[in-house]
């Protein structure tokens, strides 16, 4: 049976992937997140390594980037492990996902230690914003030291692993949300133009469309894993 590996969000720690999970296993679809280290500073090159270190070794999976993640799936898709099938991109992106932004990103260190949850609200979830969501993502980011989160914004904002995507080969499944408040529209079309075997899905939704649209997209997650069954 096909495994979907699942690569997180900012946070690292795969509390928002909670219910994700849960949806694709009552389809009958193993899931399971690799969570980052909460105390650690790592880069991207540093969190691929990690992340291969914890994939299958030869069983067949399918490998989600979601969000800041993106990258260190892409870059993982462009010289993949035996058992990798497919790729699944949701909310993400292969260079700096705020147009210009790259070029402040020394000042993210200014940036204050635990940004207000109404903002990041704001952002991140829009009008799907629940009280459990707000709690859950609060949760997430006060597991996580404020220095590794800063390190990891700044990375995300110099990222840029564009000459990767066009050595992806597996069939790759796309998520785009509608209403997005943190990507570049420009961020998901560069994906799908320059993506080999892309299927890219538009989604009401904000930027954390996994967890606001959670069963759709393990259907469709579900649906894509079964079709790389040989």
């Amino acid at each position: 049976m096909i495994e979907v590996v699942i690569l997180p969000g900012l946070d690292g720690t795969g509390k928002l992937l909670r219910d994700f999970c849960f949806h694709l296993a009552t389809l009958g679809i193993p899931a399971r997140v690799v969570t980052y280290p909460a105390e650690h500073d790592l880069g991207y090159a540093e969190l691929e390594a990690l992340v291969r270190a914890q994939l299958p070794d030869s069983a067949g999976f399918v490998l989600v980037g979601e969000s800041f993640s993106g990258p260190v799936a892409i870059r993982i898709a462009a010289d993949p492990p035996p058992g990798l099938k497919g790729l699944v991109l949701s909310t993400t992106f292969a260079r700096s996902p705020v147009f210009g932004l790259s070029r402040l990103s020394a000042l993210v260190r200014f940036a204050p230690t635990r940004p207000p949850m109404a903002l990041l609200s704001w952002i991140l979830l829009g009008r799907w914003a629940t009280s459990d969501l707000q709690a859950t993502l609060a949760e997430a980011l006060r597991l996580v030291r404020p220095s590794v989160i800063r390190t990891r914004a700044v990375a995300a904002l110099r990222v840029d692993v564009s000459e990767w995507v066009s050595a992806v080969r597996v069939p790759v499944l796309q998520f785009v949300a509608l209403q997005d408040r943190l990507l570049a529209p420009s961020a998901p079309r560069a994906l799908a133009d320059s993506l080999a075997n892309c299927n890219t899905i538009t989604l009401p939704g904000p930027h954390l469309l996994l967890q606001t649209s959670g069963e759709r997209c393990a259907q469709e997650v579900a649906a894509f894993a079964q079709r790389l069954v040989v």
